[in-house]
């Protein structure tokens, strides 16, 4: 019998597994085809504002996304760079094949044990899941099982009037095991995604567009680095225009996204080109990146122009692009319908609730991305691996990182569309930045016992440094010191708070990550004590545990429509209740009066 057992081997199940393992549980992973272990099914890439967030997180407590992407990055870009440092968020352009082989060799180095086969049903004993069934009738029993099945859930494919099975080009969909789902209750409801057509680089006037270069190697995604790095290539910008927009409109009645044959709802923040010329019609032109897919790989993905139209239409569509009007199409882009399953019926462990031992992560739960995949993938893989074996949970806080962020919004708010972290969906986004992770997480990750050797001695030696310059700022220093007729003597976390001396405090400093991050502390400080404030403020009302079998309908004053989301949401605490959407202060007042009451 397995520990835990992975049910899918992209980004989150892979996460899962790891995540697992490193908690000394025995684990499977199964998955069609080994050799697609880390595939990225869609853009090449890993990160970005938000979700280079989410993966520096995952690399604190030990994961292996940022490390994949470091050994795989052929083009680093730090995005709002000229912004503060609480919303830059960095960014890797992926060689494809690189990054699956790097995340094969972590999945192995790791102690996962990799099964191909297809699981066609769930299995179950009294009243927790207790393994899987292949197609073959072979039955894997296992202790917990984390489903991460990703858009594969029941698929449909789409381009123009193509309709077929499957959750990606070449691979096909879980409609067995997502029958089960259904029956089961668990499906919400279906959702929808799509990918831009793939271009012959050769065939691309690099000179007609706008060249954007790498930042290099100045930056990692993971803290222990790369020592052989791959080349850096550049990406290129390029538009579409008026034209571009006339053969979309006119190969709109071949589009399955406005026949009605697609039914679910597409990302908001990443919509098909065609979503984007007919909600914002009065633009002239959309912004298209030409992304390399591999050092030795002739293919470039056009970022911009994800589309399900017919291939004629997507023929037409980018040969009227400035750059493109000799390029060849190698795959043409479509959009995939999955089913989903609702995390409002899931806890913070991602645990079902009503199903012990059965955790779901990634697309299936309703978000979009590898990097918000990866992160749930390790909730869940650690989390499985606590129930396994007898250890304690790992909980992610919303107050202390994104990763906790995600978690609560899925499983208190759930989702009407594929859900995007962003950093704006953070009350204390100036706290959580990309930079400080380790120093966010890097502790919980070594209680937990979730880092391997090296990445210990890592975070450790990072969680010194910064400690010491802290203590280095602390100094009293004269603004005569610093070159200002000022003989005051302040400390130089407030001295550096002042542009014009900025760069005279670094100069007092050595320079490392973790100088810069307390650098960044000190400026923000003023506004990162209101948010202490704040937090303690939410952990007093996260002791306020509201018991399990609490009747909401005998609440006095509370009307039906407050009953009910309080009843459909489960709230463990008055903390939880207090971000349910659409509860208002007289209903908190209320249900913090009860409570009072019961305790007393």
């Amino acid at each position: 019998m397995f520990d835990v057992l992975v049910i899918g081997g992209g980004h989150a199940g892979c996460e899962a597994a790891c995540a697992a393992a490193r908690r000394g549980a025995r684990t499977v992973l199964v998955t069609y085809r080994s050799d697609d272990l880390g595939q990225m099914s869609c853009n090449p890439s890993i990160g970005g504002v938000g979700k280079g967030h989410l993966v520096r997180e995952v690399d604190a407590m030990g994961g292996i996304m940022a490390i994949a992407a470091d050994r795989a990055a052929i083009h680093r870009r730090m995005l709002n760079a000229s912004k503060g440092s609480a919303v830059r968020g960095p960014r890797v352009q992926a060689d494809r094949r690189a990054y699956r082989l790097a995340i094969q060799s972590l999945v192995a180095a790791s102690g996962v044990e990799v099964m191909e086969g297809e699981v066609s049903s769930l299995r179950f004993s009294g009243t927790g899941v207790d393994g899987v069934e292949l197609s073959d009738g072979l039955f894997v029993s296992a202790r917990t099982v984390i489903v991460t099945t990703g858009t594969f859930l029941a698929a449909t494919m789409f381009r123009g009037d193509e309709r077929w099975a499957g959750g990606r080009q070449g691979s096909n969909a879980a409609n067995r095991l997502g029958a089960q789902v259904r029956e089961l209750g668990l499906a919400q409801g279906r959702l929808k995604t799509g990918t831009p057509p793939r271009l012959d680089g050769r065939t691309i006037d690099w000179a007609a567009t706008q060249p954007q270069p790498s930042d290099g190697v100045a930056w990692n995604m993971a803290l222990a680095g790369n020592d052989a790095p791959l080349p850096q290539l550049a990406c290129a910008i390029t538009r579409t225009n008026v034209r571009s927009h006339e053969v979309i409109r006119r190969g709109l009645e071949s589009s399955p996204l406005f026949s009605g044959s697609i039914e679910g709802r597409g990302p908001r923040y990443c919509p098909s080109i065609e979503d984007k010329v007919h909600r914002f019609g009065e633009r002239d032109g959309h912004q298209v990146f030409l992304e390399p897919e591999g050092i030795n790989d002739h293919l470039v993905y056009p970022n911009g122009i994800s589309t399900s139209l017919a291939r004629d239409v997507q023929q037409d569509l980018v040969r009227s692009i400035v750059g493109l009007e000799r390029a060849e199409i190698v795959q043409f882009g479509y959009a995939v319908e999955y089913e989903f399953a609702d995390p409002r019926r899931l806890d913070a462990s991602l645990q079902h609730r009503d199903v012990p031992g059965l955790y779901f992560a990634g697309q299936i739960n309703g978000t979009t991305g590898y990097e918000e995949a990866s992160a749930q993938g390790l909730v869940a893989g650690l989390n499985a691996a606590a129930e396994s074996i007898g250890l304690v949970a790992a909980h992610f806080d919303r107050g202390e990182s994104y990763i906790g962020v995600m978690v609560d919004d899925l499983t208190l708010q759930g989702v009407t569309e594929p859900y995007r972290m962003l950093t704006a969906r953070s009350e204390y986004r100036l706290y959580l930045r990309a930079d400080n992770a380790v120093t966010r997480l890097g502790p919980m990750a070594i209680e937990l016992g979730t880092l391997r050797g090296p990445q210990e001695t890592l975070v450790r030696s990072h969680l010194e440094g910064k400690a010491k310059a802290s203590a280095a700022l602390a100094q009293l220093v004269s603004g005569e010191q610093l070159g200002v007729a000022d003989k005051a003597r302040k400390p130089l976390f407030e001295w550096v708070r002042r542009d014009d001396l900025m760069d005279s405090v670094r100069s007092m400093l050595p320079s490392s990550p973790a100088v810069d991050e307390a650098i960044d502390d000190a400026v923000y400080a003023p506004y990162l004590h209101r948010q202490r404030v704040e937090l303690a403020v939410r952990q007093r009302d996260r002791e306020t545990a509201i018991p399990g079998d609490f009747d909401f309908a005998s609440v006095p004053g509370m009307s039906t429509e407050m009953q009910e989301r309080f009843i459909a949401a489960s709230p463990a605490d008055l903390d939880q209740a207090s971000r349910i959407a659409g509860v208002t202060p007289a209903a908190l007042s209320a249900l913090h009066f009860a409570l009072a009451r019961r305790a007393a």
